[in-house]
């Protein structure tokens, strides 16, 4: 037990200060990026910190597999340089068995990134998404989907407009059952519009079947329209803006997500890329422990048998290649290419096969 505790304390500190590493390296990469991206927008140094600060968590918890390869592969190192494995090894313990106290490790860390770590992310990466909106278009447009349907905002320097609808085709850009709430400069509501149908062209909704109240007249019933087909009501959204407003599935916390999906799915979105994200974030904790067997089987060996550089350069194209396969694999599943549970559970059960695989013909072989 003492054994176990002291590794994996070593596994923990290991990983941590690669990640510490990678924290500090990417942080001075995002802050000079978002200083050029927002170069026009009034962005300084102190707001750029604020964006980065929001955007990190994200890109480290991409890329948290290679966080633990790096770390297991440092630890391996350090206790072969050190002749920790072969005292291991002297004392009765196969290195199959040692490998058991990093192996729960991993998993562990897998473990508290889907529960803590990922709503964590997924609050970060919301906070950017809003910052960076308020920076590129002064927070006008946003979009969420909840159990009355989709709701849009747009706004421009006349006042906000509030836009709910039942359903939506799969872009957004038509919508059924629509109302328009707009509010005018001084917060209070101004006209409600209740049409069929309103189809998003450049600049304007075309509304079919739209009626129109003047909330500001002493009585809006007797002051409503009826409008043609066709009526354009202007706007500033575009196909893209609320593609965008969707943000990534990274960005809706593990524990929402079925709920999210539901809601997508009402609405009539699709929601293949977000019900492919949910299975390849319960299928991490694998993933990590792929990356640990794979790095063991590379460098858990004395460095006086040579070639530890070499090694150490086959354990990392090992783990950038499971990496690269995720991420190929990940293509595939949101295009519909292939089965949503292939595409999420596939790469890390083949790591952890091959790294078995050698690991079994290294120690017994």
């Amino acid at each position: 037990m003492t054994l176990s505790l002291y590794i994996a304390r070593r596994f923990f500190t290991s990983v941590g200060q690669v990640f510490l590493v990678f924290f500090g390296i990417l942080m001075l990469i995002d802050m000079i990026e978002q200083l050029r991206r927002f170069s026009g927008n009034g962005v300084g140094l102190a707001e750029a910190l604020h964006l980065s600060l929001f955007n990190v968590p994200e890109t480290l918890y991409r890329i948290l597999p290679l966080i633990m390869i790096m770390g297991a592969i440092a630890l391996f190192l350090s206790l072969a340089r050190s002749s920790e494995l072969v005292v291991v090894r002297a004392a009765g313990r196969s290195g199959l068995r040692f490998l058991v106290t990093p192996v729960l490790a991993a998993l562990t860390i897998g473990l508290f990134t889907i529960g803590v770590l990922n709503p964590l992310v997924a609050a970060t990466q919301k906070a950017y998404e809003d910052l960076r909106a308020q920076f590129l278009s002064g927070g006008d447009a946003a979009l969420s989907v909840s159990d009355s349907g989709l709701w849009l905002r747009q706004g421009g320097e006349d006042g906000q407009t509030v836009i709910q609808a039942t359903c939506a085709n799969l872009d957004g850009t038509e919508l059924f059952g629509v109302s328009f709430l707009t509010f005018g400069p001084d917060g209070l509501p101004a006209t409600r519009i209740e049409a069929d149908t309103a189809r998003l062209t450049p600049g304007a909704w075309v509304l079919d079947g739209a009626k129109m109240w003047e909330l500001a007249s002493p009585n809006p019933e007797l002051s409503s329209a009826l409008w043609p087909d066709a009526t354009r009501l202007e706007s500033d959204l575009t196909p893209e803006r609320i593609r965008d407003s969707f943000g990534t599935p990274s960005a809706v916390p593990i524990w929402a997500l079925p709920d999210y999906i539901d809601g997508l799915e009402k609405a009539g979105f699709s929601a293949l890329s977000y019900r492919l994200w949910f299975q390849m974030e319960l299928a991490q904790p694998l993933l990590l422990t792929a990356m640990v067997l794979i790095a063991a089987g590379f460098s858990m060996r004395h460095v006086r048998f040579g070639k530890t550089g070499t090694m150490v350069l086959y354990a990392m194209l090992s783990g950038f290649a499971i990496f690269f396969l995720r991420n190929f694999a990940q293509a595939l599943g949101e295009n519909g290419q292939i089965p949503i549970m292939l595409a999420a559970w596939s790469p890390p059960v083949a790591a952890i096969m091959l790294a078995l695989g050698l690991l079994l013909h290294l120690e017994d072989g």
